[in-house]
């Protein structure tokens, strides 16, 4: 390896720019040419490749987003945009490329790589939903911001007697809602991973109202339904009247945790060390609070995803 690219794609992840800095950093030291292909997959087919220096990443651990951007790429989809893609990559001398990203941006570099370009891949997706890591760059720092935004909305579901329900993100998988709704003592968390039954919930919120329960809080991860279906669901078969907050977008931006941008830069260097052993078709991660890498296969297999059902039983068990 004598010089390699990084680029950033998909959503983005408080923490993206983290892994940028350590991988450019960390390959300097290591005596490589960094360069930084900028708006993802469709840049590198329109050649937007820079050359990057260590000033290049000062001054950015602590932003949220990504300084190389991001962007859709439909022209990547096709064998012709995957085609240009190598010629740009070899144009430009590039012997490795390590991608940052979520599910998507992975399934993108396992392309590359049967086309022969070495590629690296860190996960960075606030819905930590990528098989074979327990922790996605980004998570840490949505997980905060959700956890802020219940603290607040439930100062206003007390203040006047109501039941809140909050949608937060995560695609198909809950890990933000169970992490979230457990941190932020919700009463009740809908999860993708575990079914429920309305007539429960429902249940819940009566009991509680008849204990002198003055306000509950209902997390609902998007994969579920959306907060709005919920709503009216409850108020159909209850008359059971809520308040819907959608996070949205919110939950994506902001800047990184110190967890993120630790894990951020363990990640972006160990892509650098793997490039450089010669290895290719691998992802980085974390297995019991230690960095770890492995076939990018285990992260397309969907029989390897799990959520933590201890977490979930207690969240139950501490929501009575």
């Amino acid at each position: 390896m004598k010089k390699i690219a990084v680029l950033t794609s998909g959503g983005d992840a408080p923490g993206m720019n983290a892994a940028v800095r350590a991988v450019v950093r960390k390959g300097i030291y290591e005596g490589l040419q960094i360069a930084g292909v900028y708006n993802g997959y469709q840049g590198l087919i329109q050649g937007k490749i820079e050359q990057l220096e260590l000033g290049s990443v000062g001054d950015i651990i602590q932003r949220g987003g990504t300084m190389l951007r991001s962007a859709r790429s439909p022209e990547f989809m096709t064998e012709e945009g995957r085609a240009e893609a190598v010629r740009q990559l070899h144009a430009n001398g590039i012997d490795g490329l390590v991608v940052i990203g979520g599910d998507g941006s992975f399934r993108g570099a396992y392309e590359l790589v049967k086309l022969g370009i070495p590629c690296v891949c860190v996960p960075a997706t606030i819905d930590n939903d990528i098989n074979g890591t327990q922790f996605t760059i980004g998570f840490d720092s949505a997980l905060n911001t959700v956890i802020d935004a219940i603290d607040k909305i439930r100062d206003t579901a007390t203040s006047h007697e109501r039941t809140f329900i909050i949608e937060v993100m995560g695609r198909d998988a809950g890990d933000l809602a169970l992490w979230s709704g457990l941190a932020g003592g919700a009463e009740t968390i809908l999860i993708p991973e575990e079914g429920f039954a309305i007539d429960e919930i429902i249940t819940r919120l009566q009991s509680g109202s008849g204990r002198g329960k003055k306000h509950s809080i209902i997390i609902v991860a998007e994969g579920v339904m959306t907060g709005s279906a919920l709503a009216e669901v409850l108020k159909e078969k209850a008359g059971i009247e809520t308040r819907v907050s959608v996070l949205g977008h919110i939950q994506r931006g902001g800047s990184p945790s110190a967890r993120d941008r630790v894990i951020a830069s363990q990640y972006g260097a160990r892509a650098v060390e793997v490039l450089c052993e010669g290895r290719s078709g691998i992802a980085i991660g974390m297995q019991n609070n230690m960095v770890v890498d492995y076939d990018l296969d285990v992260v397309f297999n969907p029989s390897d995803h799990t959520f933590d059902k201890q977490l979930y039983k207690l969240s139950k068990e501490l929501s009575i």
